[in-house]
C-alpha cells in the first residue's frame, strides 16, 4: 500500500513496500556491507519509488557523521565566489554530501564566531572558507578549531590547505600582454588594500613593469566597482600620460571605458585596456573586454576534493595553484604612435 499523500514517506513505508524490516532500510542507507544484494536493490527500488529522502538529523544520530559540508563566505556579491560555492555544491553533491552555507556581513571575530557556532550546529564534518580578506584570516588565527579546514585564499600563502588560481601569474599575463603590444606608460586600477586578491595583482603588475624596466605610475586604489571605474576614467582623461590600464577586476574596467568614451578617448584605438576575472558579460562590453580568465568552478571542486580526503583521514591531497588564462580581445591594440 502506498503511504498517504498528506505526508511525506518515512522509513517504515520504504520497509513495508520492500518487505523488509526498517533496521534493514537503515543498513542499506549507510552502505551497511551485509545486505544481500537483492536485498538492497529492492529496497532502493522502493526508495525511488516513493520519493524518499532519509532525514539528516537522524542519520547523524546513528552514523555519527552528518554528511555535510559548512562553507563560511566573507561576500557573496562577485562572480569568482559564488561560482565558486556552486563548484563546491556540484563536487559536494556528487560525493554525497550536502552542503550549508554562512555568509558574513562583518569579516571580524565575533562575527565569524558565530557564522562557525551556526554551522557546527548543523554538525559539519568539514570547512570551506572563501575570504579573499586579511582580516578574516587574522581573526582564524585566533580560534581553536577542530574540524578540517580548506580556504580559498587568493595566493595560497596561509597553509598547506589552501588552494587559489595564482593571482600574481594572472597579473603578469595582463601587464605583459600590454607591454608586448608597445606599451610603456601603463596605469594600473588596483582593489582595495584589504583584500588579498587585490595585493596579489598589484604585485603582478609591478613586476612585470619592474622587468620590463618601465616607469611607474602610483596605482589608483579602488573598490572593485564600475562606479569608480568611471570616477576614476574621468580623473585619468585630465593627465593622458598614459597609453594603457591594468583594472584589478572587470567590473572597474567597464566604468572606465564608459568614463574614457564619454570623455571622447576611443578604446582601443587611444587607451587600451585590460580586466581580470572573464566575468560572463566581459565578452559582451563594447569593445568586448582583453581580460584575464580564472576557473573559479575548479577552484570550488578541488575544494571539496581536499577537504574530503582531510574527513576521511588520508591527509587530503595536495593541489597545485590553478594557473590563470589571458583572453584577448578588442579592447586592446598597439600605442596608435607605433601603429
Amino acid at each position: 500500500m502506498e503511504p498517504p499523500k498528506s505526508r511525506a514517506p518515512n522509513i517504515r513505508d520504504v520497509a513495508r513496500l520492500a518487505g523488509v524490516s526498517y533496521q534493514t532500510v537503515s543498513r542499506v542507507l549507510n552502505d551497511a556491507p551485509s545486505i544481500r544484494p537483492s536485498t538492497r536493490a529492492r529496497v532502493l527500488e522502493m526508495i525511488e519509488k516513493t520519493g524518499y529522502r532519509p532525514n539528516q538529523a537522524a542519520r547523524a544520530l546513528v552514523t555519527s557523521k552528518s554528511r555535510t559540508i559548512g562553507v563560511l563566505m566573507a561576500q557573496t556579491a562577485n562572480y569568482g565566489p559564488t561560482t565558486s560555492l556552486h563548484g563546491i555544491e556540484d563536487a559536494a553533491r556528487d560525493a554525497g554530501y550536502f552542503v550549508t552555507t554562512m555568509t558574513l556581513h562583518k569579516p571580524d571575530v565575533e562575527s565569524i564566531k558565530a557564522g562557525l557556532e551556526h554551522l557546527t550546529g548543523q554538525a559539519i564534518e568539514g570547512l570551506v572558507v572563501i575570504a579573499p580578506q586579511v582580516r578574516v584570516f587574522d581573526a582564524f588565527r585566533k580560534l581553536d578549531l577542530s574540524i578540517p579546514i580548506v580556504t580559498l585564499d587568493s595566493t595560497a600563502g596561509h597553509g598547506p590547505r589552501s588552494l587559489s588560481v595564482d593571482q600574481i601569474a594572472g597579473a603578469k599575463l595582463a601587464t605583459r600582454h600590454l607591454i608586448d603590444l608597445g606599451h610603456t606608460e601603463i596605469v594600473h586600477l588596483a582593489g582595495p588594500q584589504d583584500w588579498i586578491e587585490a595585493e596579489a595583482r598589484m604585485t603582478g603588475f609591478l613586476e612585470a613593469v619592474g622587468e620590463a624596466d618601465l616607469r611607474t605610475h602610483p596605482p589608483f586604489l579602488g573598490d572593485w566597482t564600475a562606479d569608480f571605474g568611471y570616477r576614476a576614467g574621468w580623473e585619468l582623461t585630465r593627465f593622458r600620460d598614459f597609453t594603457a590600464v591594468f583594472a584589478g577586476n572587470d567590473q572597474m574596467a567597464l566604468g572606465l571605458i564608459h568614463a574614457f568614451r564619454a570623455g571622447g578617448l576611443d578604446v582601443p584605438g587611444d587607451v587600451s585596456v585590460v580586466g581580470f576575472d572573464d566575468i560572463p558579460e566581459a565578452r559582451h562590453f563594447w569593445p568586448p573586454l582583453t581580460t584575464v580568465h580564472q576557473n573559479f568552478a575548479e577552484l570550488g571542486r578541488r575544494s571539496v576534493a581536499l577537504l574530503l580526503g582531510e574527513v576521511g583521514g588520508d591527509g587530503g591531497t595536495e593541489q597545485e595553484q590553478i594557473l590563470p588564462e589571458l583572453r584577448v580581445r578588442e579592447s586592446t591594440a598597439p600605442p596608435r604612435a607605433q601603429r
